[in-house]
C-alpha cells in the first residue's frame, strides 16, 4: 500500500527499497530523502488507520481527515501538514478546477453530510469510491491529497470489513483517467477501478489462507448433492451475489456451509 500509494504520487523508490526503508531502516544510496520520509509518513498513518478500526475511534469527519494528512506530510511538509489550503491550487493534466481555498471547509463538512445521508443507500465500496473522488475534487490541501483520499476510502473500507484496496502504480493512467471520468460525472469507471482494487486484495487473502480452507472447497456441481438446489442455480445465485463462493480460474467453488447460509436467509426473508 504504501509502495504504490506513494508510486502514484511520483516517489522513485522501489518495492524493494520501500521495504529496507520501512522494516531495516536503510538509507537507499541515490534516492532523494523526501521519498524516504514520505514512505515513513504513509506507514505511520497506515499504523494510525489500523488502530482507528480496531478500537472503532471516532467516524469520519474532516477533524480525522486532517489528521491523516498530518501524518502524511508531517517530516516532508511540516508547516502545512494537517492545514487547509489558503490560495488557489491547479491539479497537473486535469480539467477540474478546485474550489477557491476560503470554500474548502464548507465543501468538507458537506462532504461529510453526504457521506452520512448515503451511509443506507449505497453499498460501502460505491461510497467509498465515490467519497474519494470528492475529497479529490475539493483538493482541500496543497499536497498529499491523493494519499490523504485514499487513506480516507480506506477507512471507510476497513470499517465495513473489506480489505485494503491499492491501486496498483502501473495502473496510475487508468485510476487518473478514472478521476477525470468522475470529475465529468461519469463515476461508474471509478466504482469499477476501485472494486477491482478490493476484490484484489480479497483474491490475496483467499490465496493466503487457501491450504486452510481448500479441503471445504466444491465446485458447484459437488456442491449441489444432496441439496434442492441445481449446479445451474446455484451458478445463478453466485453471479447474482447471493451465495458466497471463489473463482479459480473459469470454475466457481463454494461449500456446504455458504449454501446453508442461503437457505436460512431465505426463510428469514419469507413474508
Amino acid at each position: 500500500m504504501t509502495y504504490n500509494s506513494n508510486a502514484i504520487e511520483g516517489n522513485t523508490l522501489t518495492l524493494r527499497e520501500t521495504y529496507l526503508v520501512l522494516q531495516e531502516g536503510l538509507t537507499i544510496r541515490g534516492k532523494p530523502l523526501k521519498d524516504h520520509l514520505e514512505a515513513k509518513d504513509h506507514q505511520e498513518a497506515l499504523d494510525f488507520l489500523s488502530d482507528l478500526v480496531t478500537h472503532k475511534r471516532p467516524a469520519l469527519s474532516g477533524r480525522l481527515i486532517r489528521r491523516l494528512h498530518q501524518l502524511v506530510m508531517r517530516e516532508t511538509d511540516a508547516e502545512w501538514a494537517g492545514k487547509y489550503r489558503n490560495a488557489p491550487v491547479h491539479i497537473t493534466g486535469a480539467s477540474h478546477v478546485p474550489p477557491d481555498a476560503a470554500e474548502v471547509p464548507v465543501r468538507v463538512r458537506n462532504l461529510i453530510r453526504w457521506f452520512q445521508r448515503k451511509q443506507h443507500s449505497l453499498h460501502p465500496v460505491e461510497r467509498a469510491a465515490l467519497f474519494h473522488h470528492k475529497l479529490v475534487s475539493i483538493h482541500p490541501f496543497f499536497d498529499g491529497n491523493g494519499r490523504t483520499a485514499r487513506l480516507s476510502m480506506n477507512l471507510i473500507l476497513m470499517r465495513h470489513g473489506f480489505p485494503l484496496a491499492i491501486i496498483l502504480r502501473h495502473d496510475r493512467t487508468k485510476y487518473y483517467y478514472a478521476l477525470q471520468e468522475a470529475d465529468a460525472g461519469r463515476e461508474a469507471l471509478l466504482v469499477l477501478v476501485i472494486a477491482q482494487a478490493v476484490e484484489r486484495s480479497l483474491d490475496l487473502y483467499l490465496r493466503t489462507f487457501a491450504p486452510i480452507i481448500a479441503d471445504r472447497l466444491l465446485t458447484l456441481a459437488q456442491a449441489s448433492r444432496g441439496t434442492l438446489y441445481s449446479p445451474k442455480y446455484l451458478n445463478l445465485l453466485v453471479r447474482t451475489g447471493r451465495l458466497s463462493a471463489l473463482k479459480r480460474g473459469r470454475v466457481w467453488y463454494t461449500t456446504k456451509q455458504a449454501i446453508a447460509d442461503y437457505r436460512k436467509s431465505r426463510l428469514r426473508n419469507r413474508p
